[in-house]
């Protein structure tokens, strides 16, 4: 597991960059993203990072109201979602994650433990907040793109 203390919004949104550089190296997978934390812990801004690092020039805004919001680039389609205010998480298999397409895609989902079918993931973030200090810790599916994330934040 790797942890890594964020001082700042930009903190933050940096370790987004580079968990999106890490994501490049997986040269095409589709990838699944779990985030976990307390409101107000960074999950979105996280998920901003990413994207603006990927190349998403508009605003990225929660999907607590609309479930899902998605984000189209070139070769990529990231999918955002959010299951605080589902009650049962049922609702996920409307979006229907598991589609195929011709892009590389990237589902995010905060909150995963309301899923009612666990799911697998490449990557689960945990965004822990206590007084001013928050912190990331990252469980990956492999040690080498743990090792990644980190190689990219110590350089950003």
């Amino acid at each position: 597991m790797l942890e890594l203390i964020l001082n700042n919004e930009a903190d933050t949104l940096a370790l987004g960059a580079a968990i999106n550089l890490a994501i490049n190296e997986m040269e095409g997978q589709d990838v699944e993203v779990h985030l976990s934390g307390n409101l107000g812990a960074g999950k979105t801004t996280l998920v901003r990072g990413i994207l603006h690092n990927a190349g998403w020039q508009g605003s990225v805004t929660s999907p607590s109201y609309t479930l899902c919001e998605e984000y189209e680039l070139d070769d990529q389609l990231f999918l955002h979602i959010d299951l605080y205010r589902t009650s049962v998480a049922e609702d996920i298999e409307i979006l229907d994650l598991d589609r195929r397409t011709e892009k590389q895609k990237i589902i995010f989902i905060e909150w995963p433990e309301n899923l009612v079918a666990k799911r697998s993931s490449h990557l689960i973030i945990e965004l822990l907040h206590h007084n001013q200090i928050r912190q990331a810790q990252i469980s990956a599916e492999t040690a080498a793109i743990e090792s990644s994330i980190k190689a990219y934040y110590e350089k950003i």
